[in-house]
């Protein structure tokens, strides 16, 4: 993007001060469902690329910073609990994003060191310089909306150099995606405790199928594997996957390994107390929400 059209766009934006308080913890569906990010700590350079039906996503990282992690994704939990609470009390939310990065680290349950924020600084230069194609929500699934997780963000200071904080502008198919009912769903704080890339992923999946089905949902592992785009070979992933269900980890979940004879093995998932996964709905919203 060039300097000029940056420009322009930050001119034509209303800058949102982000809120304070504890606000619920909101995700976008189209993240929880399809792999967009690398499950790895390490630099991750190979593409994404993932196809099912109508749906096509490819994701590209630089070698500076590597792709974009679902670590790194919790910087767009917080941008999206921030919106969907501005909208529902009547305020004006903005792609255009203000705020400390105590404000952020805070939100998704991190340290506010100084280490603390050099991170926070990494990640948003991954979330910029990672690229994403995809189809989805688009009217022609031949159609691809190319667009980066952050389109710019820089540091804030005053006259004198002491810093103000950060501000960022989200992209327009994210900041669609958040201001629809239907496309967002509560999930529960936990989840910023979740320390392996493949539960964190795994949760975000459960959490977006689940939902209210009060006798679960299952998924071919198979499918799970190429579902996550990770970059283990599915042995390992299964391995993992069954370590996961062995130590049960995610919160407001029960997952189970079924081999059902003559198919494919499959996980099972189903809420561990439906009521309470109502009650985090009913926190997170006063609208419609989890529409599946």
């Amino acid at each position: 993007m060039s300097l000029s059209r940056r420009t322009n766009e930050r001119e034509q934006l209303d800058l949102f001060r982000a809120l304070p308080g504890d606000l619920a913890p909101r995700d976008a569906q189209d993240l929880m469902a399809y792999p967009f990010f690398s499950l790895a700590k390490s630099k991750r350079l190979t593409p994404i690329d993932f196809k099912a039906g109508t749906i096509v996503i490819r994701v590209e990282a630089v070698p500076e910073h590597g792709m974009a992690t679902i670590w790194d994704a919790d910087v767009l939990i917080w941008a999206a609990s921030q919106i969907v609470e501005a909208r529902d009390l009547g305020l004006k939310p903005s792609r255009l994003m203000a705020a400390t990065p105590y404000e952020i680290l805070s939100f998704i349950g991190r340290g506010v060191s100084a280490r603390d924020y050099d991170r926070l600084k990494a990640a948003l230069d991954r979330l910029q310089s990672t690229t994403v194609a995809t189809s989805i929500r688009q009217p022609n699934e031949r159609r691809m909306h190319r667009f980066s997780w952050i389109n710019e963000w820089k540091e804030r200071a005053d006259a004198h150099g002491r810093p103000l904080g950060l501000e960022l502008i989200v992209p327009d198919w994210f900041y669609a995606a958040v201001l629809d009912d239907a496309l967002v769903l509560t999930i529960d704080r936990a989840y910023f405790r979740l320390t392996g890339g493949l539960e964190r992923w795994l949760y975000r999946v459960v959490r977006k199928h689940g939902g209210r089905q009060q006798h679960g949902w299952s998924f071919d592992v198979a499918y799970l594997h190429v579902k996550s785009g990770s970059l283990s070979p599915l042995k390992h992933f299964a391995y993992d996957l069954r370590d996961i269900v062995r130590r049960q980890t995610l919160p407001g979940y029960r997952l189970t390994i079924e081999q059902p004879p003559d198919a494919p093995e499959r996980l099972t998932f189903a809420p561990i107390d439906p009521a309470a996964l109502a009650s985090l709905e009913q926190r997170g919203t006063s609208r419609a929400g989890d529409k599946l």
